[in-house]
């Protein structure tokens, strides 16, 4: 019944969704990482201890006892799965581990009583015999276990994983979607794949628990024996303890975060954010095609390049911002008092050295100053090692920073200026294929065979066929995201290769099927549009209108500041359990460190393709005369029958733009357009099968496109 209670008023909680506030200054400390901002819960003492100096935590110890004990179990049934020299090998592994700490102990026996009896030769050969046998038995103790541990962690993996797949497969549907019971599922499994079984994973820690309790009291014991033969051993003992818990304060007091802690961290720096979704957008491939085709290039690097500039050394990532903050040297009473306390005991023992001389001897000193060199000496033998293995790696990577400057592209640049003047191309651009076929790289199959069509300046084009028939191929090669295969393509009379890059994508604007939206604000990426009104913010509310996006965009708490994918997320750990939002946004879970999710606002498709639509509208403008050819690939393939007033304002929108821009559209339907369409390319199989006018291709009663036009019509009546 406990046990019901408990489960139902965690789901409560979960329900509900635990509250926290990281600006409450009361319960959280606030520290300023750059343009993060880093919100840590104040816990007094708690920072400086270690976090299993807590009561409750050995309540629950205490609690999960019996669960321990059926872990032994298993571990047992484990072992009886194996063969009689692997379980005895096993058994060895787990306390190879406790003797290899007590190894400590018979090493600082022989130390002690090299220190108590005068240096004889016999007595220093028992002891170096001694501390070479505790060697040498370490060694093959450590060498045990890590070949035991292998075959021990893959056959408590292959048990275990069975019980965690079965927890799972019996879950509900409610009850699987529950969160507090989700979070449970996640502590199963292994966080890094192929890592040891959470079973064993604890067995190990315990006894990695008890090496550590028998290394600790073996060398307090050294220790507490050794300064209490001093003559000062009283005031020693107190100073040598004090020194060594200032350093460990120090260290601890330089790390504002734990693993038991809770704390969060975010950015509000707009230009960071931008930076960042700059970079996704030149990083990843999905964004790829409209840079390419936007001629993006060199505005967005100016764009990045003035956003780096106005941050300085404060654009870093969280982690970078947050080490970076660590090893910064700060005058803290404790690190100020930490060196004075550590050389403390020495100065001590000096004195002690001046007052009786005789009382160490100087063959100690001696042992003493040869064990310190030694340990230098290989130490930079080490260093010099592991230096020079990287050396060569290092400067490979500075030589492919520099060459990644000058890796060509396969589509090579033209050299001819295009258009020769701006008017030449006010009436639209003229489009010709000769006998072009292609091969996406890689494929072996034709995208395209012999295609052949001519589309004059200012003249509608639908290109009609199934889906993968080649349409939108078609307009991916006249954007020369791809160069033919073979045959030719002229642009205005001119082979498309010869004409500079940069100067034919400014004079084009398309559409893309599987368009993409910039992780950036929908200001800018509806501006991207055209780079030359990026910062017009009336030519990009103009795009917004005549995309039907402006009353989706009103709805969103910052308007066009609105961040559909937020480039760069929140850091947090040690939420509570339940806890949904945090600085507004959907909390998830992920490793190594916890995120929150990267979408503010989810949208539909075809509100999104609204977005696209409105950006694509940045250079449709009939009064836009650096663009003479609009090519939309799909446009209606992402709506959903609600939405098709924006594909009806979108062919108004063309229509209207006929004998000013040269327009190309693809489509798996007629409809509206393919009857204003002054050509008409009907697509199969990757070849252009029939060609005309609505009316002209009506007329051949074995017209594959007038069938298809039949049928679509006969769904209507």
């Amino acid at each position: 019944m406990e046990k019901d209670s408990s489960m139902a008023n965690d789901r409560k909680d979960s329900e509900t969704g635990s509250e926290l506030d990281p600006l409450n200054k009361t319960v959280f400390k606030h520290v300023n990482l750059g343009v993060w901002d880093l919100y840590v819960m104040r816990t007094r003492l708690s920072r400086y201890l270690p976090t299993s100096w807590n009561i409750e935590e050995y309540v629950r110890i205490w609690k999960d006892v019996p669960y321990l004990v059926r872990t032994l179990r298993d571990m047992d049934t484990v072992a009886r799965l194996a063969d009689s020299f692997r379980r005895k090998s096993e058994r060895r592994g787990i306390f190879g581990k406790l003797l290899k700490a007590a190894m400590t102990c018979m090493f600082h026996q022989y130390d002690l009583s090299l220190l108590k009896v005068p240096a004889r030769i016999r007595f220093c050969l028992k002891d170096t015999g001694g501390r070479a046998l505790c060697t040498a038995v370490e060694h093959a103790l450590g060498y045990a276990s890590g070949k035991v541990a292998t075959a021990l962690g893959a056959r408590a993996r292959q048990f275990y994983s069975g019980r965690v797949f079965h927890s799972m497969a019996r879950l509900d549907v409610p009850t699987w979607d529950d969160p507090s019971v989700s979070s449970q599922i996640k502590t199963l499994q292994p966080r890094i794949p192929d890592t040891e079984s959470v079973a064993l994973t604890a067995i190990m820690t315990l006894v990695e628990t008890g090496s550590a309790f028998l290394r600790m009291f073996s060398e307090g014991a050294v220790l507490f024996r050794v300064l209490r033969e001093q003559g000062d051993g009283s005031l020693l003992i107190p100073v040598s303890l004090a020194s060594e818990a200032m350093s460990y304060f120090a260290i601890r007091s330089g790390f504002i975060l734990s693993l038991g802690n809770t704390w969060a961290a975010i950015t509000r720096n707009n230009d960071y954010v931008k930076m960042e979704g700059l970079n996704r957008v030149v990083k990843d491939t999905k964004h790829r095609k409209e840079l390419v085709a936007g001629g993006l290039a060199e505005f967005l690097t100016a764009e990045y390049r003035s956003l780096a500039d106005r941050l300085g050394g404060r654009a870093n990532d969280f982690w970078t911002a947050y080490f970076s903050y660590v090893r910064t040297p700060t005058l803290e009473p404790i690190s100020l008092l930490r060196v004075p306390l550590k050389e403390l005991p020495q100065i001590i023992f000096t004195f002690q050295a001046v007052k009786k001389p005789m009382s160490i001897p100087v063959s100690l000193a001696s042992l003493h100053l040869l064990q310190q060199s030694s340990d230098t000496f290989m130490m930079s033998i080490d260093v010099i090692f592991e230096t020079m293995g990287s050396i060569s790696d290092r400067l490979s990577s500075l030589r492919k920073l520099y060459e990644a400057e000058n890796i060509p592209n396969k589509v090579v640049d033209g050299t001819i200026p295009f258009p020769e003047n701006a008017q030449s191309i006010s009436d639209g651009i003229s489009l010709e294929f000769r006998n072009v076929s292609f091969r996406y790289p890689g494929s072996e199959q034709y995208a395209l065979r012999c295609v052949s069509f001519k589309v004059l300046p200012g003249q509608l084009c639908v290109i009609v066929g199934s889906n993968g028939s080649g349409k939108s191929t078609i307009l991916k090669l006249s954007a020369r995201i791809f160069d033919p295969t073979d045959g030719s393509m002229l642009i205005n009379g001119h082979d498309i290769k010869t004409l500079k890059l940069a100067d034919l994508r400014r004079a084009m604007a398309i559409l893309f099927q599987d368009y993409t939206l910039f992780p950036l604000s929908i200001r800018d990426n509806i501006g991207l549009g055209n780079p030359r009104l990026a910062g017009d913010d009336a030519a990009i509310e103009e795009a917004a209108r005549l995309g039907r996006a402006s009353e989706l965009i009103s709805r969103l708490p910052d308007g066009f500041d609105t961040y559909l994918e937020r480039p760069v997320r929140d850091q947090y750990m040690g939420l509570p359990e339940g806890m949904r939002k945090l600085f507004g946004r959907k909390v998830v879970d992920g490793f190594p460190w916890f995120t929150s999710d990267t979408s503010d606002h989810e949208r539909s498709g075809g509100q999104r393709q609204r977005l696209a639509v409105a950006r694509t509208f940045m250079r449709s403008s009939t009064m836009e005369q650096e663009v003479g050819l609009l090519m939309f690939d799909e446009p209606s393939a992402s709506l959903d029958p609600a939405a098709e007033h924006i594909t009806i304002d979108l062919f108004s929108r063309i229509r209207k733009l006929r004998g000013n821009k040269t327009m190309i559209l693809s489509t798996h339907r007629s409809g509206t357009l393919t009857r204003h369409a002054d050509i008409i390319l009907y697509m199969n199989d990757s070849a252009i099968v029939e060609t005309g006018t609505h009316e002209e291709l009506l007329k051949h009663e074995d017209s594959d496109y007038g069938r298809l036009w039949r049928m679509q019509a006969e769904a209507f009546l």
